[in-house]
């Protein structure tokens, strides 16, 4: 089998990958699944004295598959017992703070018997990250696999063969020279096509987002196993990342926010002008040619398939894997391993891996299955050449070091005083304004001294005729930059009415005439209304003014519908104008998830 599972190292966990953990405890799957899975389970079939039930933690991505086999699975008996398999939905990181925390059932639900991450490397942090006695609850040894998802490069099909694809072998040193080139595409016949754009999730929160990380250091170092911290600190295999980090649209949770954005910009016939490549799993590109950028079953033929086609390119220099593997926690009694054994024989069944192939999963050997065609964008007997996760120690100096090298954020927060701010978020005893203003401090700590944030608040005539009313500009922090802010953000106190239709405008406007070429420029809009500013722009101009116009540098707004008022459907608007992203924070106690993952964008 394919194996992506980094070489262990016994010890304490490292500091800076405990920090990391933390923060991935507030920001995987809040956006689309979240760790208070909403499963509807299906009624026990085992009633009797000797009935059993085997609880699993899964991915969220594999998750409908699983329960679909755990389905037909319960019911049977194994070892005397009659066996119903209970599959929930967690994301990754959640799940592996939570193990690594030792599951507490009021909060985390249901304390799992099997475990089943996106990829090995999750086992691996919770072997370094795990607290007290948690740390033996993962037994020794390289867990099997249930299905595979390389790394790739989706790359829109004409710029993947201007550069010579498929014939070509193309690699992270390709994406490093044409992202630093000042010809950009016209270096290829294509100056319509402006700069290469990249799309990458944050490292330190995603699979794809690290495992994308990971690839481009190896190629920095050239090598393909054993990355060693010396070759981290090279300055050429740092200038090397630079340049990569450099073409960079945005980071972000989730590669369903490129995706998405990049369906809809095909819609508009603009999917040339969006992103030149985004890093995600084989499977996710194979949902979205299939119209279906989600790889949710319930939404195939909803959309067709987009008009300009991704393709996968396998980076020549090295890729790394997602392998899926099936855990069975050491805490799970004899009973419940010898039927989580059992029931794992039944997953890699041909029967249950025909159903992982039609998500466009690869099987628990890592064979493309029939959704794997180029039809699909795949090239199923390309050879590939799969990298090794570094050590912890090193992966800890690697992830710092990109915290070094990232592209640095150029970002105006505008914040909502409307008085309906002022009302309690319900069971928290606390305002809807105190609970945004703690979460946009507590969300200062992923900012670093080099990134440039200013602040706005907004309401109806807070600055004369202005219904916006700036606090700070946008300016780099330094060393006393966030206690401003958060200082700043401390005194916001609530107002009148919502002005937001000429507030957006004002800022994306603001930051448009503040644009630095070197940094991701955006702005963070959080509001718990409507537009209430009857004198205001209406929304069809406002979305038709937030349009960037051709290739030019993008402003990209990302909005945050707080409350149960908030307009999610204008919000979203708003945001996909701009190829930015809107995030619910309907239930307000979850804004400090929400707020921290929507910085994790820069």
């Amino acid at each position: 089998m394919i194996n992506s599972q980094p070489t262990r190292r016994r010890g304490k966990a490292l500091p800076f990958l405990a920090a990391i953990v933390v923060a991935i405890a507030l920001i995987i799957g809040i956006r689309y699944w979240t760790s208070g899975s909403s499963d509807d389970a299906d009624a026990p079939k085992c009633t009797g004295a000797d009935a059993v039930a085997l609880t699993i933690a899964s991915s969220p991505e594999k998750a409908g598959v699983v329960q679909e086999a755990a389905k037909a699975y319960s019911g049977r008996s194994v070892g005397g017992h009659c066996v119903d398999v209970v599959v929930k939905s967690k994301s990754s990181g959640v799940a592996m703070q939570a193990l690594a925390n030792g599951w507490n059932e009021a909060t985390d639900g249901p304390r799992p018997d099997v475990w089943t991450p996106a990829a090995s490397g999750w086992v691996n942090l919770l072997r370094v990250n795990a607290k007290g006695d948690t740390g033996s609850i993962v037994p020794d040894g390289d867990p099997q696999s249930v299905a595979n998802a390389p790394l790739v490069v989706a790359m829109p099909k004409p710029m993947a063969e201007a550069l010579g694809w498929p014939g070509k072998a193309i690699g992270w040193t390709d994406l490093a020279a044409l992202a630093t080139d000042p010809a950009g595409w016209a270096k290829y016949g294509h100056p319509e096509w402006g700069k290469f754009r990249l799309g990458k999730t944050n490292p330190n929160i995603s699979t794809s987002g690290l495992n994308a990380t990971i690839g481009a250091y190896y190629a920095a170092t050239g090598t393909s196993s054993d990355l060693t911290e010396a070759a981290l600190a090279k300055p050429e295999a740092r200038q090397f990342v630079t340049n990569i980090e450099q073409a960079i649209v945005h980071y972000g949770d989730n590669t369903l926010t490129f995706l998405t954005n990049l369906q809809k910009a095909d819609d508009n016939g603009t999917a040339l002008s969006y992103i030149s490549a985004v890093t995600v799993e084989e499977n996710s590109l194979i949902g979205y040619n299939q119209g279906n950028p989600t790889n949710d079953p319930a939404k195939v033929g909803q959309h067709g398939p987009p008009k300009v086609p991704l393709v996968a390119i396998y980076p020549g220099d090295g890729t790394l894997n997602s392998d899926h593997p099936f855990v069975t926690l050491n805490w799970a009694d004899p009973t419940r391993k010898q039927i989580a054994a059992d029931f794992l024989g039944y997953l890699r069944q041909d029967e249950t891996q025909a159903k992982f192939a039609a998500l466009g999963f690869r099987s628990f050997d890592g064979k493309p299955g029939p959704q794997a065609t180029p039809a699909n964008g795949v090239q199923p007997d390309t050879k590939i050449s799969f990298l090794r996760p570094p050590a912890p120690t090193v992966l800890s100096k690697l992830l710092a070091s990109w915290t070094d090298l990232r592209k640095k954020a150029n970002v105006l927060l505008v914040v909502d005083v409307s008085g309906s701010m002022s009302a309690e978020a319900k069971g928290t005893g606390k305002s809807k304004i105190d609970l945004a203003k703690q979460a946009a401090i507590d969300s200062l700590g992923q900012f670093v001294p080099r990134d440039q944030v200013g602040l706005w608040q907004f309401s109806t005539k807070l600055d004369g005729d202005k219904d916006y009313q700036e606090l700070l500009p946008v300016q780099a922090l330094g060393t006393s930059g966030k206690e401003t802010l958060a200082t700043r953000l401390s005194g916001l106190t609530p107002h009148s009415g919502t002005g937001l239709y000429d507030s957006s405008l004002a800022a994306y406007e603001y930051m448009n005439a503040h644009l630095d070429p070197t940094a991701i420029n955006a702005v963070v809009v959080l509001t718990d209304g409507r537009n209430e500013d009857s004198g205001s722009i209406d929304l069809p101009h406002l979305v038709a003014e937030l349009r960037p116009e051709g290739n030019a540098e993008a402003v990209r707004l990302f909005t945050i519908a707080y409350g149960a008022d908030a307009d999610q459907d204008v919000l979203k608007q708003i945001a996909e104008a701009t190829g930015g992203s809107e995030y619910d924070s309907s239930k307000p106690d979850s804004i400090n998830q929400v707020f921290t993952s929507v910085i994790s964008n820069f």
